[in-house]
């Protein structure tokens, strides 16, 4: 059976390695057509039956997948759950099959190890944060390569000690809305394609500085704002949502980031 390889996880490098060289490699997939390599996000994960799951993954090449799981939820298999959990980056060997409905994993690998994110509050409310909103914004079969790196790169800069917190889902929310296909051109354009002004006239101008430099220097952005003001802009961004998604109900977990950041 064929295996993947231990790869180097440099953000510039996101494509699995295997142990069988090209040729092998060409013979398995042309004799298994059903069989497609990807790389994968979690999303979610239900139980279903007594041992088994209903996981979403989010992937490169094939989009948004649900995959059934057998048992993974036994006693002797807590290593193979833990696959599961989300937002945890896979390296799969998958079936596609072109009738649609619940597909199969034929092999799932960790292609990073989260080092932070499971041992810091704040790293997993952000977390959770992140699955949310990518689970109400994509749909099943929606297919976005773009997105995808976007994505992996988020939680790969989250699980870094010197991420900054406080603005990271700021900065989540603005580039997204790009890869959706709906972000403005300027920062103005995400404080009036709203519904709702929260904003003073001098919040309104410091608000969109602000978002200007997030714009500009995403993840990397050093300017500080107060944090009413920013906590303001995060319901004010999610309002920004709300009107582009298809009924994405109340952001549950908004409020364990309000708590976190309480």
């Amino acid at each position: 059976m064929y295996k993947f390889r231990t790869c180097n996880h440099s953000r510039a490098s996101l494509r699995p390695q295997w142990h069988c060289d090209k040729k092998i490699r060409k013979e398995i997939l042309l004799l298994h057509p059903m069989l497609k390599k990807t790389q994968g996000i979690v999303l979610s994960a239900i139980r279903y039956k007594e041992t088994s799951i209903i996981v979403k993954i989010f992937t490169r090449e094939l989009g948004l997948k649900s995959y059934l799981v057998n048992g993974v939820r036994t006693q002797g298999n807590k290593s193979k759950i833990a696959l599961y959990q989300p937002l945890t980056l896979l390296e799969l060997v998958v079936y596609d099959k072109d009738n649609g409905g619940l597909q199969r994993i034929s092999e799932a690998q960790l292609y990073r190890a989260h080092q932070l994110i499971p041992f810091d509050f704040t790293r997993t409310g952000i977390a959770l944060f992140i699955t949310e909103v990518t689970s109400k914004s994509i749909y099943e079969n929606y297919q976005n390569e773009l997105l995808f790196d976007f994505l992996q790169e988020c939680i790969i800069e989250l699980d870094t000690k010197n991420a900054q917190l406080g603005q990271f889902p700021l900065v989540f929310l603005i580039k997204k809305a790009s890869f959706l296909g709906f972000a403005p051109e300027e920062a103005l354009g995400f404080l009036s394609e709203s519904r709702s002004q929260p904003f003073s006239p001098a919040e309104l101008i410091q608000a969109e500085n602000y978002l200007a430099a997030l714009m500009t220097d995403s993840f990397s952005n050093k300017s500080k704002i107060d944090k009413s003001l920013r906590q303001k802009l995060l319901d004010h961004l999610l309002d920004f949502y709300s009107q582009h998604l298809d009924n994405p109900g109340n952001w549950k977990s908004l409020a364990i980031l309000r708590q976190l950041n309480s």
